[in-house]
Formats: structure tokens, sequence, C-alpha cells
């Protein structure tokens, strides 16, 4: 399928511009994700409603997206790769956030998961 410029389409291209994927791994995943991953967990180590991972996030993919623009050339205001960069950071920033609840919920609360057997 030939996209209007001309180019080929290729489902890399919805992810990264750069052209290599592994530098979308590294920055968007890797940096932006684990940025993200260690967002959610603050924010639920300190009982925070977990909207505000969502907010963070928005910043975090403006710093993911600023690395990229810094370093590998891309594109700095681009809706779409924000899109992108926001919503990997999103993801793991909801995982983080839910790790740590799940662990907080299990220290504060204990007596809850014990089998009715002990």
């Amino acid at each position: 399928m030939a996209a209007e410029s001309g180019g080929e389409f290729s489902f890399l291209m919805l992810f990264c511009e750069e052209g290599s994927f592994g530098i979308f791994l590294l920055v968007s995943v890797v940096l932006g994700g684990g940025a993200g991953w260690l967002s959610g967990r603050a924010i639920a180590q300190t009982w925070r409603p977990i909207g505000q991972v969502f907010l963070y996030c928005l910043i975090l993919g403006f710093a993911v997206r600023f690395i990229h623009f810094s370093l590998f050339d891309g594109t700095l205001l681009s809706l779409h790769y924000y899109a992108v960069d926001t919503v990997v950071c999103m993801i793991f920033g909801y995982l983080g956030f839910r790790a740590a609840r799940a662990a907080q919920m299990v220290t504060q609360y204990g007596w809850v998961n014990q089998s009715e057997g002990t």
C-alpha cells in the first residue's frame, strides 16, 4: 500500500518517525515507560488517586518527545507521535500504580488475604 508521499507504508511508521524501531524501544518504552512506571508507583505509595498518573504522563509525553527531538532529530511538535509516547507512558504508569497499590493492600490489609483454614 503506497502512501500519498510516494513512499511505502509500514506498521513501523505508526510508532517511530526516525525509521528505527530500536530508537522507539529505547526512548519511548525504556525511558518513557520506566519514568511512567516510577511515577505510577510514587503516586500509589502516597495514596493519591489514579487520575494523577494520567496527568503526570501527559507531561512525561512532552519529555519523551523532546528526547526524540534533541537526540534523534525527531519532530518536536507532532501530535501523532506525542500521543504514541504519552500512551506508552500511561500504560506503564497504570501498571506501576496497580502493582504498588496491590502491594499496599496486601501489607495494609493482610488479614483479608489469609485463607480461612489457618
